[in-house]
């Protein structure tokens, strides 16, 4: 990726430029030290000037008013705000008319701008204030007062908080009075340039000490540069979050969100004062210290997927290279292309206009529909269908051009999702709430419809990263997350009514992925990448999962590494210096997956012999006893050594009642409750008391024995017998009540016949139970 840069010969202003802001993306305004507002038209190359300050107005900064909030146009969008040296700010329209000048700082007011939602103002000054203005003008409050100039402000994601410069310190302070303010030393000379993305809510600041930083909405430093030759005059981030850019003397650099540089421009500019990024993300403007004002396009961006490379080599121009047999297709479009995806054998290209599917079988024919919102800021594949995220909503269509449906939820905003915040999988779409960060709304993907009982999943802690496995059945979706603390989390995305287990399995998690030809799960935990070969295990025998992972060293990938794809049994991850380093997996986990989807269990147990590996019998073995084929699971068990498994599952092939066999697999599986459940709508009343008692969940078995009117003095001998062993009394107030009304069976009747009838009914319903407190019950009638 780098941008390809475009200056006039001779400039249009004649002194410096100060700032610059786009109102569509083929409009600039520019203004400058010698009073004049020029408008800059990219379709027709023509540049116009609107109006002619007064002399005293030195402008310094421009922001236009955010055109649309959730895809409702603003009826005063055509309107910008100005900031100038003598102290105030101006209103004015997109004609060249000031609406509103109002006095605002002592000294120049040096940056001002609106929030995401366009109903408030920040300015900043040499006063060392920072106010918040109404939409109208109207002072609204004095945020902060500093004793030295602030150079550079922000809105949060939220528009919630305001970050500010102050010499050599960033400072994030919330709107609300008496909130905690944020505030760390950020560079080792004065801050001059700060920007807040809302999409990945990271802080860029650059400053005199001539470095630029990335840091977290925290103040944790993610990057740091290497010093540059002159100061870093200039910063700001493309919408999307994805790309930002960073200006200095003669000096325009392309970097990615994490920090690392894409390309190095060094036009003759001068100082770049200012830079502004179009609204689709494809060029930006730079207002620079000679009276120029530079153009770069981003070009060369790379897709790749399998055997097939594309570039975009111009503006409106693809190259296809199929690496299997060099083959080259070009592909033209008929506007600039914004956005492109390539994965699950199609290409799909947004352009300003329109949008294009590709098959990788025939690049020669793509369907062509037209899109309602120029804009699409996000484009995500799945193996049926993919989603656009565009200024309006999120709208899913399939390969053939139909759209599916268009999810919608309270609150939501489009314009601050990206990949991690939103997954999509063949059947379910899931998205992260951004007002409530504990939040995922999940989705039918045909009909849009909230899934199961319409209930979002709600996480204790912010969620970070949200990923939907790719393969296998709706009713088995299940759905990857890390929250604040980097802890990675599972559960199932059918959610009818109770409350669906979420389950921890990693820490210290920094990126993870999905496999897009089976369940497989890869991330990179605390410096070890590692990859969850059978996350399901976690629900069928939680103790086995270790035994069903990989894990490798990571130490090579640097700090902060993120997982670009996992393809295949190859894995691509881009290092914190921006090289890519491709890992490959054993591929028998994945060949494993597709035996037991397609139930070939002998299969999968001769794979599994003939690979001698302990980490795919622990994986057979849950994925048997997650089908329930326990024969299979028997065989599984025992090879990987769990012997006692082995006999658990024997007794549970012996047993007599269907209902049983089911139940006891879901105990072995750790689920009582629905064990519970099962047995007793299948009227087996004993059984269901035993289930407690062995798990000496008391309380649980007097309650279902008082319910059902049965086996109340077995519950009570079981209680004698375990507090005897620890040489204990009775203290529980229901069990004593009952014991006074009760006789117990160790307590013989007088009437031989009626013990006998007691003994006779334990034995015949617990037969089915083989436990160590049938050895006492059944010594106890030999004794007799």
């Amino acid at each position: 990726m780098r941008l390809k840069t475009s200056l006039l010969k001779e400039p249009k202003h004649k002194e410096l430029v100060s700032c610059v802001g786009w109102t569509t993306a083929d409009e600039l305004y520019s203004c400058s030290d010698d009073h004049q507002i020029m408008k800059w038209n990219l379709l027709t190359s023509e540049t116009t000037r609107v109006v002619k300050l007064p002399d005293e107005i030195y402008p310094i900064d421009l922001h236009w008013l955010p055109r649309s909030i959730g895809g409702k146009k603003q009826s005063q969008a055509e309107s910008f705000v100005l900031t100038s040296s003598d102290g105030k700010f101006h209103l004015i329209s997109k004609l060249g008319r000031v609406e509103k000048s109002v006095e605002a700082h002592c000294g120049a007011v040096l940056a001002g701008r609106w929030n995401y939602e366009g109903t408030a103002l920040v300015t900043v000054g040499e006063d060392g204030q920072v106010k918040i203005w109404s939409k109208s003008g109207m002072l609204r409050s004095t945020l902060a007062q500093q004793g030295t100039p602030v150079y550079s402000v922000a809105w949060g994601p939220d528009s919630e908080k305001v970050l500010y410069t102050s010499g050599k310190q960033l400072i994030i302070k919330p709107l609300q009075p008496n909130a905690k303010v944020l505030q760390w030393k950020a560079h080792d000379g004065l801050i001059l340039k700060t920007d807040w993305n809302s999409v990945n809510d990271l802080i860029l600041s650059g400053g005199e000490d001539c470095k630029y930083k990335v840091w977290d909405s925290f103040g944790r430093l993610l990057y740091s540069s290497q010093p540059h030759e002159y100061p870093i005059t200039s910063i700001a981030w493309a919408a999307d979050g994805e790309l930002f850019a960073v200006g200095s003397f003669h000096t325009l650099r392309l970097c990615d969100k994490t920090g690392w540089s894409y390309a190095l421009e060094k036009p003759n500019t001068g100082s770049i004062f200012n830079i502004s990024w179009s609204i689709d993300g494809t060029q930006l403007a730079g207002a620079c210290g000679n009276g120029h004002v530079i153009f770069a396009h981003v070009v060369e961006q790379r897709w790749e997927w399998k055997n097939f490379e594309i570039t975009l080599i111009k503006r409106r121009t693809m190259q296809v290279h199929n690496v299997l047999n060099d083959a080259v297709d070009l592909l033209e479009f008929r506007d600039r292309v914004i956005k492109a995806s390539l994965n699950y054998g199609h290409l799909v290209v947004s352009t300003s206009l329109q949008c294009y599917v590709f098959s990788t079988k025939n690049w020669n024919t793509p369907l062509i529909f037209d899109l309602k919102e120029g804009t699409v800021s996000l484009i995500l594949q799945a193996e049926r269908h993919f989603l656009l995220v565009d200024g309006g909503g999120l709208y899913l269509y399939s390969y053939e051009g139909r759209l599916i449906s268009s999810p919608k939820f309270p609150g939501m905003r489009t314009d601050i999702l990206n990949a991690q915040t939103v997954s999509l999988s063949n059947d379910t779409l899931a998205v992260k709430d951004k007002a409530d960060e504990k939040v995922i709304y999940i989705f039918e993907a045909l009909s849009g419809k909230p899934l199961g009982d319409g209930k979002p999943l709600t996480h204790k802690t912010e969620i970070v990263e949200i990923a939907l496995d790719q393969r296998g059945l709706t009713s088995e979706r299940k759905i990857a997350f890390i929250d604040k603390n980097r802890d990675l989390y599972i559960t199932s995305v059918k959610r009818f009514g109770k409350e669906q287990k979420i389950v921890k399995i990693g820490t210290m998690v920094q990126t993870l992925a999905w496999n897009d030809t089976s369940n497989i799960l890869c991330g990179i935990q605390d410096a070890r990448f590692t990859v969850w070969y059978y996350p399901n295990t976690v629900y069928v025998d939680k103790d086995l999962l270790p035994k069903t992972l990989y894990e490798k060293d990571a130490s090579e990938f640097s700090k902060n590494p993120q997982i670009v794809h996992f393809v295949g049994n190859q894995t691509t991850i881009r290092r914190a210096d921006g090289s890519l380093v491709h890992l490959s997996v054993s591929p028998y986990p994945a060949i494993l997956h597709e035996y037991v989807s397609g139930s070939k269990w002998e299969d999968a147990v001769r794979l599994c012999r003939f690979v001698k590996d302990q980490t795919l019998w622990a994986c057979l073995a849950a994925m048997a006893v997650a089908n329930k084929e326990m024969a299979t699971a028997e065989i599984a068990y025992a090879s990987i050594g769990e012997i006692d498994k082995v006999q658990y599952i024997n007794s549970i092939k012996d047993l007599p009642s269907k209902e049983s066999r089911m139940a006891h697999i879901l105990l072995f599986s750790g689920n009582t409750q629905e064990a519970e459940t099962l047995l007793l709508q299948a009227g087996l009343i004993y059984q269901a008391i035993q289930v407690n008692i062995n798990l000496y969940n008391w309380d649980r078995a007097l309650e279902l024995a008082v319910k059902h009117k049965t086996h109340v003095d077995t519950v009570l001998a079981y209680r004698q017998k375990f507090l005897e062993g620890f040489g204990k009394t009775e203290t529980n107030r229901r069990f004593l009540q009952y014991a006074e009304g009760v006789t117990r069976p160790n307590q013989i009747p007088s009437s031989t016949a009626t013990y006998m009838a007691i003994m006779c009914n334990v034995l015949v319903s617990s037969v089915l139970f083989t436990r160590p407190g049938m050895i006492w019950l059944l010594t106890s009638v030999l004794r007799w």
